[in-house]
């Protein structure tokens, strides 16, 4: 005899499949990437490269990563760069 292991259905996939999901940020990555998690479900997005949301996959969220560590030494290196004011002299 074949026994199934299947899993409960959740009352939060449910009300997401009559309803829709309700995706809020759960990560900002940079100022254009963001991550997204269902409020009910826990289904995970992002951002790709085309602007176009995806599910996170190991992959995207990888690659997200990478981009969070890039993005962060950026704006520390930017935010200890000082700008001389005699550059942006305004011309009368």
């Amino acid at each position: 005899m074949k026994t199934t292991n299947q899993k409960p259905y959740s009352f939060s996939k449910l009300y997401c499949n009559l309803f829709g999901h309700n995706y809020m940020v759960s990560k900002k990555i940079t100022y254009h990437v963001k991550e997204y998690t269902c409020t009910n479900c826990k289904h995970e997005l992002t951002t790709s490269g085309d602007g176009n949301l995806v599910e996170l996959c190991p992959k995207f969220r990888e690659i997200n990563d990478i981009l969070s560590r890039v993005h962060k030494k950026k704006t520390e290196r930017l935010s200890r760069t000082v700008i001389s004011p005699t550059l942006y002299r305004m011309t009368s």
